[in-house]
């Protein structure tokens, strides 16, 4: 066991080891990350959805979790995707870059995805598949007190004691289906179970299985809809849900609140510019044994849809306001 000289940072640096030291053991290095607004972030989780929309769109998200913990993740993504017909063969395209930062780890996972498009009842179905690279980096900084009773990293087969950074292939696939009023979509993330060889054992990220479902329910006020939708979240050994509710106003501003399962519950709120680019914002509040360390989530959100004919969103005229 690792301690440093302070009582804070001992209990901060004693958490960051269990927590490496379980994962390695474990053989399974990465857990994708975290994103409260799922409802916007859905290419980077299922390639099904690209093109589904039928506009070009591009969404970038910023997500800072556990304030205030001594090595906390730090999330940033972006994608973007858009309809094509090559030989006349409705599909869509997209490109997925993620950066994820927790503890020592550092990852980048780059992808590009293709979604086969079929008109289905009165909706839309994709059916896609991404493939990428996944490169892991280890950085380790050990802070070991002198003395026998402490063992040092080189005296531990699984503690890693150097930089080292491995490049693996990474594929998944996903199943999208969307209407006016609601969708629904299931995927997986790493089917092939990508290998990180590292110095010290040979970890493999596990597969992560999403289903994810939303509604869009128009209320008696014509101006104000409900958005409630669910998502799932398994790696085969740990099952997690959230629940939201949003209320949107004239298609331009919304607001409501989500509850992660055992983890945080969540206030969200966005609203769409007039050039079409819409903003978002979600504060997690912890509830989970973690909230003694850290201050909560935050999670910025920016998308732009657009059709390129048009050249702007067409989700700008839909309100009856705005006819």
């Amino acid at each position: 066991m690792c301690f440093a000289s302070k009582s804070q940072k001992v209990k901060k640096i004693g958490i960051i080891f269990l927590f490496w030291a379980a994962i390695l053991q474990q053989a399974s290095p990465q857990q994708d990350p975290l994103s409260s607004q799922y409802m916007f972030n859905t290419m980077t989780y299922n390639p099904g959805v690209a093109g589904v929309s039928g506009m070009i769109c591009a969404t970038a998200l910023n997500r800072q979790q556990w304030v205030g913990f001594t090595g906390a993740p730090s999330t940033t993504i972006f994608n973007i995707s858009a309809p094509v017909a090559p030989f006349k063969i409705k599909s869509g395209v997209g490109l997925l870059v993620e950066s994820d930062n927790v503890g020592f780890d550092k990852d980048i996972n780059i992808s590009l995805a293709y979604s086969y498009l079929a008109d289905v009842g009165p909706g839309k179905l994709g059916i896609g598949i991404n493939l990428g690279m996944l490169n892991q980096t280890l950085n380790p900084t050990w802070q070991i007190p002198t003395g026998e009773s402490h063992t040092p990293a080189s005296g531990d087969p699984l503690i890693p004691e150097n930089k080292e950074s491995y490049l693996a292939f990474d594929a998944g696939m996903g199943l999208y289906y969307k209407t006016d009023n609601y969708y629904a979509g299931f995927s997986v993330t790493h089917i092939n179970q990508p290998k990180i060889k590292f110095s010290k054992g040979t970890p493999y990220v596990s597969r992560h299985y999403y289903l994810t479902s939303g509604y869009n329910l128009q209320l008696a006020n014509p101006s104000l809809e409900l958005l409630p939708s669910v998502f799932v979240f398994s790696d085969g050994k740990a099952l997690q849900f959230s629940v939201t509710s949003l209320i949107r106003y004239n298609k331009k501003a919304w607001g409501g609140v989500s509850y992660r399962a055992g983890d945080a519950i969540i206030g969200i709120v966005g609203i769409e510019l007039f050039n079409g680019i819409r903003l978002g914002y979600a504060y997690d509040f912890t509830i989970s044994s973690m909230k003694t360390n850290t201050s909560g989530s935050h999670e910025f959100m920016v998308n732009y849809c657009f059709d390129l004919n048009l050249g702007k969103s067409p989700m700008r005229y839909k309100s009856i306001r705005f006819l």
